[in-house]
């Protein structure tokens, strides 16, 4: 959700958390409260993007780190794509494709209507192909056995 931008994720985790810890003994009683705490982290993320001193940018330059990653090269490219979208589609497709999420499920912790999600997913996606270029194909295959919103996003370089 952040860009690729660690220490943002950090910085909003520990946010997020401060806010959990205020309200746990209510947090605590709910019957999911890690759905709870997932959407708290969301609307922070959400939040910071709104305000006037989230005008930090990620730079180009990542620190080197080992990776398990295949292909780090188109890693870095998916996520500077991402960094380029607006706050709320970024959060669309990271809760629908990065994590796995239905429909309904991003349109609940985003607070949106299912339609909504369906909507910024798309127009999301098309923006990614846009700025990825030629070089790679963004498609969504719906998951064989699985309800028709459940989908997957894939990403492959074409050359």
């Amino acid at each position: 959700m952040t860009g690729g931008d660690v220490y943002l994720a950090e910085d909003l985790v520990q946010e997020a958390l401060g806010r959990i810890f205020v309200k746990w003994r209510k947090i605590a009683r709910l019957e999911n409260p890690s759905g709870y705490a997932q959407t708290v982290l969301v609307n922070t993320f959400l939040s910071h993007r709104r305000r006037r001193s989230a005008s930090e940018r990620v730079t180009a330059e990542f620190p080197d780190v080992a990776v398990d990653d295949p292909d780090p090269a188109l890693r870095l490219t998916l996520l500077r794509a991402l960094g380029e979208l607006p706050a709320k589609d970024r959060a669309v497709l990271v809760l629908r494709f990065w994590e796995d999420r239905s429909v309904e499920e991003t349109a609940a912790a985003l607070r949106l209507s299912s339609v909504a999600v369906r909507s910024r997913s798309s127009r999301a996606l098309a923006r990614m192909r846009i700025v990825l270029g030629d070089d790679f194909d963004v498609t969504v295959r719906r998951v064989p056995g699985t309800s028709p919103s459940t989908q997957k996003a894939v990403l492959r370089h074409v050359n």
